[in-house]
């Protein structure tokens, strides 16, 4: 145990979290130069596309230290993003310290200081590093005064390195035998492991990869899952290194993967504790959050037969991604599909994406909205995030919608711009404070619901991508809520209804109608498309039908034979409206949810 490092690398999105673990695991040797790739440990062709981190992953790195020891490193890599907090949660309750990354060129960004915290709720040890020194403007000293007076660690003691270069990754490895302490445990105790992932092999099953406290685990064990009493046998126990790599015995401290024949994804909780079933521990491991959804959609097959493939497709995926939580839902223009609740907009964004990719899924997903609460004359309170349980208007005495504070870190000269966008999502309580020269941060009160859309987006585009955000939960506070409801030929739609504020409620209607416009393709009759708030009309999108020219063989003769013709023509459409059936494309639904102000 004693030449065992438990790390994870945290930072805000696009500090170069995933190009260091490449320069560590180049470094340690790992794997050869012939078959690596840039960001190796982001197997997912969605997290090279866009540059990002989803999922966090794990590699075991064998080091020897100048002192002639060989160590071995367990890094696990986590996410930046502010929706995956959740990931990066879970793999710090599995380590014993972390690299806290800095970019020299941009400073201590709002989700720094948001892991940071995370790390320090641990008790992990925490290296500042400073990364990207390689870039002209890059600014080494400016970086050390931030996390100095911004982050409250020693700045002189961060290591400057640049994870594309590889200078100063020696010192770093150096710095994480000497500063992060061995893991604790006792390999003679009953075995505790926590789980902190879990992913599925077609042909071995779910594949569980845990941290081992105390004891020790091998293949032929008897196991049990302290949550629900599951018992079954070890077939492979082992490590990561550039594929999974068996070992004779998982002890105490160390990471690694367990197979276990689990067949039934269900039967796995990410949090459990494994314990033997011979020889169980007495209570599991502590130290872990339950997580809390703050974005609600419903998800629909494109097609009714797909139902049991989707039950299925969704049961896989939520082993691979802990946050996703979903329940059994039912409409009346969608049929049998599933309410689904996310940490945030890019985090459904990457669920629909990966379940098409990875699932062969094609989804019809709705509107994306928050829980709301709702008190009624009856005294009764109820909660509702989906808008088809939106009760009686009539029956309503007072709503609530959840606030966030949200922290906006950017340079001073953004400060117009980015206010003026807080102001029109309904941001309040604004304060200001300054962490350094020309660096400003925003703290303001906000509704969630303005939020979860494109408010992410917006500011990066008016910050030039200079500005960082982080959000906390306040509680929900009185607002006045309406529900619109959206109608196309007179039939309403409910996949498309929404709770809004009354204030936002014909701007987002008028925005919905010309999107459905856009996508619905052109009848044979006129099709009215309507925003409503109970029986009034608050906005509308007319398509315009196809045109047959019926006065083509009416050349002269009396204006009464034109309008006989006219007229026959006139009625005919009204008869095609009435029983005409308008199908809705479902690039229309996707058109919904990329509304935006522009």
């Amino acid at each position: 145990m004693q030449f065992t490092r438990n790390f994870s690398i945290i930072a805000h999105i696009d500090h170069g979290k995933s190009t260091l673990a490449d320069r560590l695991i180049q470094t340690c040797n790992v794997i050869s130069n012939r078959e690596f790739q840039d960001q190796f440990l982001d197997n997912m062709d969605i997290e090279r596309e866009r540059g990002i981190t989803i999922k966090s992953q794990t590699i075991n790195l064998p080091y020897k230290a100048k002192d002639g020891h060989e160590y071995s490193l367990n890094l696990i890599d986590t996410p930046g993003h502010v929706d995956f907090t959740y990931e990066v949660s879970r793999a710090l309750a599995s380590c014993d310290g972390v690299l806290l990354l800095v970019d020299a060129t941009q400073g201590v960004q709002a989700q720094t200081v948001a892991n940071l915290y995370l790390a320090m709720e641990h008790n992990l040890e925490i290296i500042p590093v400073i990364n990207k020194i390689d870039l002209p403007s890059a600014d080494v000293e400016s970086a050390r005064e931030e996390i100095d007076h911004d982050l409250g660690l020693d700045g002189l003691a961060a290591l400057p390195v640049s994870a594309k270069t590889g200078e100063g990754i020696d010192a770093l490895l150096e710095a994480i035998v000497t500063q992060i302490p061995p893991p604790k445990g006792e390999a003679a105790e009953p075995l505790t492991a926590l789980i902190f992932d879990a992913f599925y092999d077609p042909y071995r099953g779910a594949i569980i990869s845990a941290r081992i406290f105390n004891g020790s685990l091998k293949a032929g064990d008897q196991i049990r899952f302290m949550s629900n009493g599951a018992t079954y046998k070890v077939e492979e126990v082992g490590i990561y290194r550039q594929t999974r790599t068996p070992k004779e015995c998982l002890s105490a401290g160390e990471v690694g993967y367990i197979i276990a024949g689990i067949k039934t994804v269900s039967d796995i909780s990410i949090g459990d504790t494994i314990t033997l079933n011979e020889r169980p521990a007495a209570e599991p491991v502590p130290g872990f959050v339950q997580v809390k959804p703050v974005v609600f959609s419903s998800v629909y097959p494109i097609s009714s037969d797909d139902y049991p493939s989707l039950c299925d497709a969704l049961e896989k995926y939520k082993l691979n991604d802990a946050a996703l939580v979903y329940s059994k839902d039912n409409s009346t223009a969608l049929g049998q599909g599933f309410r689904c609740g996310f940490l945030g907009l890019l985090h459904l964004e990457i669920f629909q994406e990966r379940m098409e990719r990875e699932f062969d899924q094609a989804l019809l997903m709705t509107t994306p909205s928050v829980e709301y609460t709702f008190k009624l004359k009856t005294g009764k309170e109820i909660t509702i995030d989906n808008p088809h349980y939106y009760p009686d208007p009539a029956e309503i005495t007072e709503s609530f919608e959840p606030f966030i504070r949200a922290t906006i870190l950017m340079p001073e000269r953004y400060l117009g711009a980015v206010m003026k966008l807080v102001l029109d999502r309904r941001g309040t309580n604004t304060d200001f404070n300054y962490p350094s020269p020309g660096r400003i941060e925003l703290k303001a009160d906000m509704p969630l619901a303005e939020v979860i859309f494109d408010f992410y987006d917006k500011l990066k585009s008016i910050t030039q991508g200079y500005g960082s955000f982080d959000y906390d939960f306040l509680e929900k506070r009185p607002s006045k809520l309406v529900k619109v409801d959206m109608l196309v030929n007179g039939e309403k739609v409910d996949a498309l209804s929404i709770i809004v504020h009354e204030d936002r409620a014909r701007p987002r209607a008028v925005q919905i109608c010309d999107k459905l416009a856009e996508e619905i393709p052109r009848q044979l009759f006129k099709i009215a498309i309507q925003g409503a708030i109970g029986g009034k009309i608050i906005s509308r999108s007319t398509i315009n039908p196809f045109r047959k020219d019926v006065l083509a063989k009416c050349y002269g003769g009396d204006i009464t034979r034109k309008r006989k013709l006219l007229e026959k023509q006139a009625k005919g459409k009204k008869r095609m409206k009435m029983v005409g059936n308008v199908e809705i494309p479902q690039e229309a639904f996707v058109a919904v949810l990329k509304t935006n102000d522009d």
